[in-house]
């Protein structure tokens, strides 16, 4: 799957594992790299497991639309599909089996 990153800052801290444990600390860095490996490996977004440790869901609320996947509770990655319009299912969904790219746009604790 193709990532990218809202903005630089973003992307310096999750894509150089130094800036990410200096930011995240090392345990939290360590899942984040681990999932964006997961990410970047998966042809779609159904192929990201919805059970833990990944558990990837989309959010709900005045996050809807966007997805996350674990690190290290209460911590979890951001991203949004980035297709133009959003692939969706007969019901309304999203159709993560057409989902192929993803905007990473946070690390942040939602609850």
């Amino acid at each position: 799957m193709e990532i990218t990153f809202r903005n630089r800052k973003l992307q310096k801290s999750c894509s150089v594992r130094k800036e990410a444990v200096r930011t995240y600390g090392a345990n939290r860095a360590k899942r984040l790299m681990q999932r964006l490996m997961e990410l970047s490996a998966a042809d779609h977004l159904a192929q990201i497991p919805t059970t833990p440790p990944t558990r990837c869901h989309e959010l709900k609320g005045n996050l809807k639309g966007t997805f996350s996947v674990d690190l290290e509770h209460p911590w979890r990655l951001l991203f949004v599909p980035t297709h133009d319009p959003i692939p969706r299912k007969k019901d309304g969904g999203v159709d993560k089996t057409r989902v192929t790219s993803v905007e990473i746009t946070a690390i942040e604790d939602t609850h």
